[in-house]
């Protein structure tokens, strides 16, 4: 896993409906949470899916964005997202190059582990969060150094990429 208090590496992607999203577009104007999980449609990824989607307000008054990332294609990324009203992006990462490049490893080669980065405006990691089986545990931690590092904007729309 990297580490806080490193640049997060940049990366330019393709989102589940097909737009190009680039990390350094959000620098100077938004925070991110970028996590990754194992995979669309599995118990464990739809609740961690679902606490996000539940505290997307509460994540997005930070002004920041989610993103989730994960193996599956972008079909399934999209019936994934519609199934469950996730409001925000997901990246296809078949060839798990986004995986690698954030070093988030399994201990278990054929299961990819949980992982999260909040990284902010300036484009650093501010934390680094991994619980492969307390799924939504991500949540109250993401929200906990969110707290640190950007006050809440007094708005819970999000304003660009979500």
């Amino acid at each position: 896993m990297l580490k806080p208090g490193t640049p997060a590496p940049d990366f330019t992607a393709t989102l589940d409906d097909g737009s190009t999203f680039r990390l350094a577009d959000c620098r100077g104007q938004k925070n991110v949470v970028l996590y990754f999980y194992p995979k669309d449609f599995t118990p464990g990824c739809t609740a961690e899916a679902c606490s996000f989607r539940d505290n997307y307000s509460a994540i997005a008054a930070h002004d920041a964005i989610i993103i989730g990332v994960s193996g599956d294609s972008a079909d399934r990324h999209a019936s994934f997202r519609e199934k469950h009203a996730l409001p925000f992006p997901l990246i296809p990462d078949p060839d798990g190059k986004l995986r690698e490049l954030y070093d988030a490893k399994g201990w278990i080669p054929w299961m990819p582990p949980r992982v999260t980065y909040v990284i902010d405006k300036e484009g650093v990691i501010r934390a680094a969060l991994r619980h492969d089986f307390r799924v939504t545990a991500h949540v109250p931690e993401v929200l906990e150094a969110l707290e640190k590092f950007a006050p809440r904007t007094g708005s819970s729309a999000p304003t660009a990429f979500g």
